[in-house]
């Protein structure tokens, strides 16, 4: 392995660990050791050239327009300084990618998925001791088992790479089956929708490696399109045997669509969510009837004074997209979607790509705010990771 990438290296194999004990920590986990890998890079003689790549110009296009948007964003210096630190990651993540090439990182991958894997499932078959003791809690409260959830995220992200590990086959399909099965056991089912969608579309691209991700691309485009004229069918969804936070998810969209239409074209501005008017409101009974949530139970929890028609994002990057940026931001995210796809079919690993961004493409659309930073630096470790993948893999 280049030295350049012993960073990298050491980033992937204690990521999944890393985030069962604190998510959050993610985010200087996976940017410091790319901006070491430039500066290792820089002595090795590696050069930086000019930004390149569909994929990462579309996605600076994204964080230009959300610099734009941030002239009637609620808060217009945190939304500059969002934009600013979202392209600065691109770019380090390009950059550490090019300083790295050569690299021989997917064994790190596989290993720490292990690790990861059985520190989640220790940490939840003991009550959330492990987690409870890194924090020096003598009492473990209830709400700390949802912390697994973004590791088990993270976790399913990371899956699909098993497909192109330099292992003999009965040892990936033995961290697949136990993977998908530890995943199914921690709590989120986002993380376990994420999972099955990862591994499923990583299977099918076996046979179709250039379609495949392609076709991923194009569907998750498509949904980010169409999402705000999805929401419109929230009534007819059969809503009573959906857990309570699934409900609650039904009433954020509806909230967001509404919003959507005063804004379509260009949006409330970057990081408008959290500043939405009217989102700190609970849902009242007429909304509740439109959306034809009628279960008792259902309707005492939205009731709850910590239930909020906008908790700080949509729950939904699509839908984000389209609140905060506006048509003009999902046009280009879509772009940015479809150009990931194209790419993924032209990497080494067709499989692992299309079953990355099927992951990513649930987690996104149900679970974290789009720019939280631990969130998007898992993302592009990722695809750093995708990027280094060998041809013979």
């Amino acid at each position: 392995m280049s030295h350049p990438s012993l960073p990298l290296a050491i980033a992937l194999i204690t990521a999944p660990f890393v985030a069962v004990l604190q998510s959050k920590a993610m985010a200087p986990l996976a940017l410091i050791p790319m901006a070491i890998t430039l500066g290792l890079g820089w002595r090795a003689g590696w050069r930086p050239g000019l930004p390149q790549g569909t994929v990462l110009l579309l996605g600076l296009a994204l964080t230009g327009w959300g610099a734009i948007t941030s002239l009637w964003a609620p808060d217009p210096g945190r939304a500059a300084l969002l934009a600013v630190t979202l392209a600065a990651m691109m770019l380090l993540a390009h950059g550490a990618a090019g300083a790295a090439q050569g690299a021989r990182l997917l064994p790190w991958i596989g290993f720490g998925l292990v690790f990861g894997l059985a520190a989640a499932f220790a940490d939840w078959q003991s009550g959330n001791a492990l987690r409870a003791a890194v924090r020096g809690l003598k009492e473990k409260p209830e709400a700390l088992m949802f912390g697994l959830k973004p590791a088990a995220s993270l976790m399913a992200l990371l899956l699909p790479m098993a497909f192109a590990l330099p292992w003999p086959w009965i040892a990936r399909a033995a961290l697949l089956v136990l993977g998908a099965g530890v995943l199914m056991a921690l709590p989120g089912e986002t993380a376990r929708l994420a999972m099955i969608a990862g591994l499923g579309a990583a299977a099918l691209s076996l046979a179709a490696p250039r379609l495949m991700p392609r076709l991923v691309g194009a569907m998750v485009a498509l949904a980010i399109l169409a999402m705000p004229l999805l929401v419109g069918l929230i009534p007819h969804i059969p809503s009573a045997n959906l857990p309570l936070s699934a409900v609650h998810r039904l009433v954020i969209w509806d909230f967001a669509a509404k919003r959507i239409a005063e804004k379509p074209i260009t949006g409330w501005g970057l990081e408008a969510s959290r500043a939405m008017p009217g989102g700190r409101a609970r849902p009242d009974a007429a909304t509740l009837d439109q959306l034809n949530i009628k279960a008792p139970a259902q309707r005492e929890f939205l009731a709850n004074p910590h239930v909020e028609v906008m908790p700080l994002h949509p729950h939904n990057g699509a839908l984000q997209l389209w609140l905060e940026l506006g048509g003009i931001g999902a046009l280009i995210g879509a772009a940015l979607v479809l150009a990931l796809g194209v790419a993924a079919s032209r990497s080494a690993a067709p499989a692992v790509g299309a079953g990355m961004l099927a992951s990513a493409a649930v987690t996104g659309m149900l679970s974290f705010g789009l720019w939280q930073a631990w969130w998007v630096a898992s993302l592009l470790l990722a695809m750093v990771a995708l990027m280094l993948v060998p041809r013979r893999a």
